[in-house]
C-alpha cells in the first residue's frame, strides 16, 4: 500500500509541477518552437489555464475572511 501524503506536501508538489510546465511552455514560445498560429494559441491557452489554477490555489491558501476572534468593529445604522 502507498503511504498517505500530507496535504501541504501535495499542494507544494502540484504548484511545483504547474510552475515547471508553465516555464517549459514559455521556453517553447521564446525559442520559436511554434509552427503555426493554432499551435501558438493552444500554448497560450495552456499557460493561461495553468496560471489560473496556480492563482486559485494561492487564493485558497490565503484566508480572506477575518477569524471570529479578530477584533472587528461592527457598525450598525
Amino acid at each position: 500500500m502507498s503511504e498517505v501524503m500530507d496535504p501541504v506536501t501535495v499542494i507544494v508538489k502540484i504548484r511545483r509541477e504547474i510552475t515547471s510546465q508553465m516555464e517549459a511552455l514559455v521556453q517553447t514560445l521564446a525559442n520559436g518552437g511554434v509552427d503555426s498560429m493554432t499551435e501558438y494559441k493552444y500554448i497560450i491557452g495552456k499557460i493561461h489555464a495553468l496560471d489560473q489554477i496556480n492563482q486559485e490555489i494561492s487564493n485558497l491558501l490565503e484566508p480572506k475572511e477575518p477569524e471570529p476572534d479578530d477584533k472587528v468593529t461592527r457598525i450598525r445604522s
